[in-house]
């Protein structure tokens, strides 16, 4: 038996580059584990359309929405490791929810790692009607009002979680968590005013803010936004260590053939790079990012232990 599984194994390795000649030669599924209308879906969808046509193929992008995006990392992680099915996901099912999760259906570790398309500074988004006009007017609400004030989040273990749970450690207030199965159906009740604030992807916030459908109390980063420049960050808002950025990165089911894995990445890099699509990443808040799948690895390791640490020391636990 260890002789026919080394056979195997040397056959894979020799035919790998032959494969990844004639891939794709059918349709690539990428799934993205979050509903349509947040950042992922936006961001995730944009880079589909540049890689199906670089590749002459249909590339469609499959929503699998549910526990934190972990139904949607399960279905890739299952899935034949030949290319033809990728995860697009934001830090939640490949660099948190192991540390939230008692279980999960995938090992996080496993997938292979292809590239990172962009990086998303979050911002607390409050709804149009709230009456408190500064981030300061509403920590000193919360702290006159404890449990009243209440903040969306993307679903359990999100960023936007974790984001809003900080801030409630800083600003010593008790908020209410109010979770939803992704970024559209948080920002969704915030602008029908359902909720108090939402910490998100600006990507994903901006066009509602626009439209006079959400106000920005401050970005959770050190420097501006350069898409919305006139708002102060947590930093000059006296919360410094309030900083919290998503990121989105594509990977493989373990066991994709690595010949496969640098063509995906070679041509993902390539239309990062076209100006078009770093013209419309930047209109939605998204610095575009690319690199080598080593540089890939290094940075979803980077970022498991960025979270594990917020996880711990703001004391958060699923609902």
């Amino acid at each position: 038996m260890m002789l026919l599984l080394r056979a195997v194994a040397a056959l894979l390795l020799l035919t790998a580059p032959a494969f990844a000649q004639t891939w794709p030669a059918k349709q690539v599924r990428i799934v993205v584990p979050f509903p349509a209308g947040g950042s992922a879906d936006i961001l995730c969808r944009l880079v589909g359309e540049k890689l199906s046509a670089a590749w002459g193929q249909t590339v469609i992008i499959d929503n699998r929405a549910g526990a934190g995006g972990n139904v949607g990392a399960e279905v890739v992680y299952r899935a034949e490791p030949d290319g033809y099915t990728l995860l697009c996901s934001p830090p939640g099912p490949l660099s948190i929810n192991h540390n939230l999760y008692k279980t999960l259906p995938y090992d996080w570790s496993k997938f292979v790692p292809i590239g990172v398309l962009a990086l998303v500074p979050n911002v607390i988004t409050a709804r149009p009607d709230l009456p408190q006009a500064s981030l300061k007017e509403f920590v000193a609400y919360a702290k006159a009002n404890p449990g009243k004030a209440t903040y969306a989040s993307q679903g359990n273990g999100s960023t936007s979680h974790l984001s809003a749970s900080m801030l409630a450690t800083l600003a010593g207030i008790e908020l209410v968590h109010v979770p939803y199965k992704g970024e559209g159906p948080a920002l969704v009740d915030l602008t029908g005013s359902r909720v108090d604030i939402f910490i998100g992807n600006i990507s994903a916030a901006l066009r509602f803010e626009k439209a006079k459908q959400a106000r920005f109390l401050g970005l959770a980063s050190r420097t501006r936004s350069p898409v919305a420049p006139d708002v102060p960050t947590t930093a000059e808002l006296g919360y410094p260590d309030l900083v919290s950025s998503a990121w989105f990165a594509l990977v493989a089911p373990p066991g994709t053939p690595d010949a496969v894995v640098q063509k995906v990445n070679a041509d993902l890099a390539a239309a990062l790079k076209q100006p078009e699509l770093r013209a419309r990443f930047l209109e939605l808040g998204a610095e575009p990012q690319g690199g080598t799948t080593a540089a890939t690895t290094t940075f979803i390791k980077d970022e498991e232990a960025r979270w594990r640490g917020v996880i711990k020391s703001a004391n958060v636990t699923l609902e």
